[in-house]
């Protein structure tokens, strides 16, 4: 029996489990909605996880014997499609994978044994299909750029032949859906990611101080270095970015005296921060992006690079603005005449509930059943 599926045998996969990130959010939600349901990946540290992991039923492929599996995990990246080729789930009646790499490449039927295979595509496996802003932000060389693309050209011919073997896509975003459509030829049906909007949720009697946030991991594809540059031209506004990452020391050499860099910080000083500001700032391109969606629920209005997941989460003048461009003039059009009076703590919080925890159980349960049945 499985918690609002009934009679189903189900399994979950997952890519790998030695890092924690969005795609990790989203298995949490997973597996809590579906408690003592195996999970099925390539290789787990316990300690680089959560010690709440240690309770789940997680079952590891050859990988996990593999040296330096955990601290260079991407060195094997040739094994992947036949570690989860090799994981036979076709005794399952459902398998959910939950993808951003290889897992959906798990074998779901031998003989007559089929099992339904739905696929929550965190996005097309990114250092295949979009290599060169993998290879941007992880600052590949040529030597070994070049070495790569025999491997990559295989993997894209695997990667695409298993996403012919899914039944069921289930994109995060609109932008993902479009991907998945360009790439593997398959529709797919958009449920965004859960958010946790009670832990963010609104004081009226905080007042918005002077200041812009950002809250993110200070690394290249984020593109604080935009902020950083459009806030040199406005001496007069205040930048706080929360977060730390290999950029930090480049981007506090770059700013401004009016930019200050508080590192991480604590949950409570997080939610302060975010009720607390003028509105918050999303330079970077993600297919989804919780962030935004967390400072929505906190009331207060975003200003985001439009493309991706804020094409779906923020609404240009109801609950923030997009910039067209990831460029510094374009940031500082928008910035420039931004009055954060102009939008409404309760608009952006009723914008922020659509992508709330429950309503991703509800959705994500709905199409489980349609699909089994």
């Amino acid at each position: 029996m499985t918690p609002g599926l009934g009679e189903v045998r189900l399994a979950l996969v997952h890519d790998w489990l030695n890092q924690m990130g969005g795609a990790e959010n989203v298995l949490e939600e997973m597996v809590d909605l579906f408690p003592d349901t195996p999970l099925y990946t390539s290789m787990y540290d316990p300690d680089k996880m959560p010690e709440s992991y240690r309770r789940w039923d997680i079952r590891t492929s050859f990988m996990q014997g593999l040296p330096g599996y955990s601290s260079h995990h991407q060195a094997w990246l040739p094994v992947y499609p036949l570690a989860f080729g090799r994981t036979d789930l076709s005794g399952y009646d459902l398998v959910l994978s939950n993808k951003s790499g290889f897992c959906h490449g798990v074998c779901t039927q031998k003989g007559n044994h089929k099992a339904i295979h739905v696929c929550y595509c965190l996005t097309p496996t990114r250092f295949l299909w979009l290599y060169e802003q993998y290879r941007e932000r992880e600052k590949i060389g040529g030597v070994v750029n070049a070495a790569l693309q025999p491997a990559l050209a295989l993997l894209r011919r695997w990667d695409w032949a298993a996403a012919q073997r899914v039944d069921h896509f289930i994109a995060i975003s609109t932008a993902v859906q479009e991907r998945i459509r360009n790439i593997y030829g398959r529709e797919s049906v958009v449920i965004h990611p859960p958010v946790d909007t009670e832990r963010y949720a609104p004081d009226p009697s905080v007042a918005v101080a002077d200041y812009y946030l950002i809250v993110s991991r200070l690394i290249p594809y984020k593109r604080i270095d935009l902020a950083v540059e459009a806030f040199r031209h406005l001496p007069h506004e205040k930048l706080i970015v929360v977060g730390d990452g290999r950029d930090r020391a480049t981007l506090q050499a770059a700013a401004g005296p009016n930019v200050t860099f508080l590192g991480r910080q604590s949950q409570a000083r997080l939610l302060e921060l975010m009720r607390g500001c003028k509105a918050f700032l999303f330079p970077g391109f993600e297919d989804f992006g919780i962030a935004p969606v967390e400072a929505l629920s906190a009331g207060r209005p975003v200003i985001a690079f439009g493309a991706g997941g804020a094409l779906d989460t923020v609404i240009p003048g109801v609950t923030g603005e997009h910039f067209a461009q990831q460029s510094v003039e374009s940031l500082l059009a928008v910035l420039s005449g931004f009055d954060p009076a102009a939008y409404n703590p309760l608009d952006c919080r009723q914008q922020a509930e659509r992508f709330g925890r429950t309503i991703f159980r509800d959705k994500l349960l709905d199409f489980l059943n349609q699909v089994k049945a």
